[in-house]
Formats: structure tokens, sequence, C-alpha cells
């Protein structure tokens, strides 16, 4: 599983979420109950801004923003790999979401 984010989508959360190399936070993504996504139905994405990261299943540091998936969420992106964008012109509000298969089983 991989988890990629555009430097507009980093930039998004530095600006809406309050993080950053010195905010001593970090992104963390998972599955919630409710929703759906384009691979999930009945479960959409969340978010949360984190003051103690742990559990890391998958973690990328961008810009000195940590974005991490806890082990135990992994179920909900098994079989793909995430990329976070930000495009004002589609949605100004909020960063988009795409899924990509992997090939994991």
């Amino acid at each position: 599983m991989k988890l990629q984010l555009t430097d507009a989508a980093v930039k998004w959360f530095e600006d809406e979420m309050n993080v950053g190399p010195d905010k001593n936070a970090a992104i963390r993504f998972h599955g919630k109950l409710y929703g759906r996504t384009k691979v999930h139905q009945g479960f959409s994405i969340a978010l949360a801004r984190e003051l103690d990261p742990h559990n890391f299943g998958v973690k990328v540091v961008k810009d000195g923003v940590t974005f991490y998936i806890e082990e135990d969420d992994l179920w909900f992106f098994k079989g793909y790999d995430l990329d976070v964008d930000y495009d004002a012109e589609k949605d100004p509000n909020n960063v988009q979401y795409t899924w990509k298969e992997n090939g994991e089983l």
C-alpha cells in the first residue's frame, strides 16, 4: 500500500488543519462507517489531526509533515494505493482521493 500526496494537498493540510514541520502534529487517514468511496460501500475515508502518532502501517513525511495510516486501519486500504490531491477549481474546501488498484490480496 502506497500513500502519496501532491504538494498542493500538503499545502492544504498545512493551511486548513494547522500542521507543519514546527507544529508537532500529523495527519492520520482511516476508514469510517457510513458513506462510500469509489471502492467501498458503507464506509468513507476520514482523516484526523493527531498529536501522538503511533502504530504506523504506512507513513509518508512530506515537507516535514507526517501523513500515515495505522496498522489497524490497513484493512480499509487493502488492494489499493491512495493518492491525495487538492484542486481549488474542483473543490475549494476539500482534498480529493484517487484509489489505485495495486494487486495486493
